[in-house]
């Protein structure tokens, strides 16, 4: 019976990801930095910062689902994100681990931002880390730009740059794309993966301030630099298919997208 190994099971992609995987023919590990327990997996304690746990956790696994992450966490960020990742395959190697999923973000390599640039430095240490892997980057979460519109709605008005698109994904779309990766076995190549839609800036406020009830105005503006002319560019879209199904506007209506079939790899 194979086993897998999902590191950041916790998080909202982890938990997704947990819920997705079949009950038959496959031993699901999990693993958190606290002790947890649920139905369909097995959980193993460890925390990537400092190598406990991680050696055990890794036993035994035939595959690993690299979910572990820390953004916008000072140097914690790199103590995961990077450290964490070296001490894993570090393990995964000891192990004889045979492939490694390592979810990354449409646009790491050409977007001029910190916690970006820390990703591709990741990426690198999988591709050079001597186990078989496979990266996936993804664009942006539906509750990543909920949770950002809903920090913006504390001003007195909304900042948006008509320029930049987005292209928002469901996490159980992403997870349904993850197990068509592990199913695959490694491929040795980056794939991505994205939402349906590419929307502007109209029609992503639109929608939420609608299921959200909020009016603040709208104030546009230019953002400016660099990391303006990248997001302008559109390079946290991509046109890779398949891609999910999940719409922004079902995300916000709650509906999730039921009755729809994930979007595949």
């Amino acid at each position: 019976m194979r086993t897998i190994l999902v590191t950041g099971a916790t998080g909202r992609l982890g938990t997704a990801l947990l819920d997705a995987f079949p009950r038959d023919g496959l031993t699901v590990r999990a693993m958190s930095r606290r002790p947890r327990s649920s139905a369909g997996a097995e959980w193993r304690t460890a925390d990537l910062t400092t190598g406990e746990g991680v050696a055990p956790a890794v036993a035994g696994a035939d595959t690993i689902v690299h979910l572990a992450s820390a953004p916008y966490k000072g140097r914690y960020t790199g103590r995961v994100e990077l450290d964490g990742t070296r001490r894993l395959l570090a393990a995964a190697r000891e192990c004889g681990v045979r492939h490694l999923v390592y979810l990354s973000i449409v646009g790491v390599d050409r977007v001029p931002w910190g916690y970006f640039r820390t990703k591709v430095m990741a990426e690198e240490l999988v591709r050079q880390g001597g186990v078989p892997w496979t990266i996936m980057r993804v664009t942006q979460f539906h509750e990543f730009v909920d949770q950002a519109l809903r920090g913006m709605a504390r001003l007195p008005f909304l900042l948006a740059d008509p320029g930049i698109t987005a292209q928002p994904v469901d996490v159980r779309d992403v997870a349904g794309a993850l197990l068509s990766l592990v199913a695959d076995g490694p491929a040795g190549e980056i794939r991505e993966y994205g939402g349906p839609e590419v929307l502007d800036v109209d029609t992503t406020l639109g929608a939420w301030r609608r299921a959200r009830g909020v009016r603040r105005p709208v104030l546009r503006v230019r953002l400016p630099g660099r990391l303006g002319r990248a997001f302008r560019a559109g390079h946290l879209t991509t046109g890779a298919r398949p891609s999910g199904t999940i719409t922004w506007a079902d995300y916000l209506a709650g509906s999730g997208g039921a009755g729809r079939g994930h979007g595949g790899r």
